[in-house]
């Protein structure tokens, strides 16, 4: 029974990471669109950078994660 333990393997997905994902997606493409606009809003585009780097940052954890 213990080695039956020992060879199973445990996995760290959880449903909530593909909405991590697309909340990244969704704030990059939201960047990418206020970057392209003739007139800025850099506030937003600020909020939208810092918020894209958190979100980033947490994926790549999670990410790290499930391989570990």
């Amino acid at each position: 029974m213990l080695l039956a333990e020992a060879g199973a393997v445990t996995t760290t997905f959880n449903g909530f990471d593909i909405f991590m994902i697309l909340f990244t997606i969704v704030i990059l493409i939201g960047v990418l669109r206020l970057l392209k606009e003739s007139k800025k809003n850099l506030f937003a585009i600020g909020f939208g950078i810092l918020s894209l780097l958190i979100f980033l940052a947490s994926d790549a954890i999670m990410i790290k994660s499930w391989f570990s």
